[in-house]
């Protein structure tokens, strides 16, 4: 019975993969026509140049390091104390929490790239407009994350504090915090790594910094000069993914 309940399973999911390739007209012809131009593509962006606008590009991508860097440590500021409120050791109302967390999934909901778009209608192009569509999907994203890192904490080593006569708020202080902050951190540090990559997106839609430059020299066929961005980009990302991890590493064994 199992294994024909596991055959039916497999061939509706085959079934159901099959329908969604003909729904979006995906022919062989299609990836076939598709490689061609993606290799005649290759071809223009051959040898990647950065068309002598080397500083202008560094500052492109200084720009998109700082908005990561901002929107990532402004969604981690303002969501920390949303974090108390949605962590059942703190909160004990069951429909509190309740209401507190499907607030946070709220603003995880909608992506960075639609927050930029409305974010460059209400305050205009550039970073800081980048800045906000960064970090207020991030203050769900922490908020709930630094939530379970407070609920996931020993409670030998809060009550011991509590024992001592500490009161609710140095409970927190010196029970709560210390077992979650490194984990909030190694958060922080993770968001910011993924932060730099959509940063660069979010400059195809007005928002500034490097994915902006790169947004016009695809416009106006410059591959060569894209190439040599999107060499930048990979770069910078590896170097901070690296970066990030080992200092992530760190933490959680510390």
């Amino acid at each position: 019975m199992t294994a024909r309940r596991s055959v039916l399973l497999v061939s509706l999911g085959f079934a159901l993969l099959l329908l969604a390739l003909w729904r979006v007209d995906a022919s062989p012809q299609r990836v076939w026509d598709g490689l061609g131009k993606l290799g005649w593509l290759v071809v223009l962006m051959w040898p990647p140049s950065p068309g002598g606008a080397l500083p202008d590009l560094l500052r492109a991508l200084a720009e998109t390091l700082a908005m990561a860097f901002l929107g990532t440590l402004l969604a981690a500021v303002v969501a920390l104390p949303f974090a108390f409120l949605g962590a059942g050791t703190i909160v004990a109302n069951a429909w509190a929490r309740f209401t507190i967390r499907r607030g946070f999934d709220g603003l995880r909901a909608i992506d960075s790239l639609v927050w930029a778009l409305i974010f460059v209608s209400a305050v205009g192009m550039g970073p800081f407009a980048g800045i906000l569509a960064l970090a207020l999907p991030d203050i769900g994203t922490f908020a709930k994350t630094f939530s379970e890192a407070l609920e996931a904490t020993e409670r030998r080593q809060v009550e011991g504090v509590r024992g001592a006569g500490a009161s609710r708020l140095l409970v927190i202080r010196y029970g709560l915090i210390p077992q979650a902050l490194p984990i909030m951190l190694s958060q922080v540090l993770y968001m910011f790594e993924s932060n730099t990559r959509s940063a660069t997106i979010l400059g195809v839609v007005g928002a500034g910094g490097i994915g902006l430059a790169l947004s016009d020299r695809i416009r106006i066929n410059n591959w060569d000069e894209a190439a040599f961005i999107l060499l930048m980009i990979l770069v910078t990302v590896a170097l901070i993914d690296g970066a990030s991890r080992w200092l992530r590493l760190r933490l959680i064994r510390a």
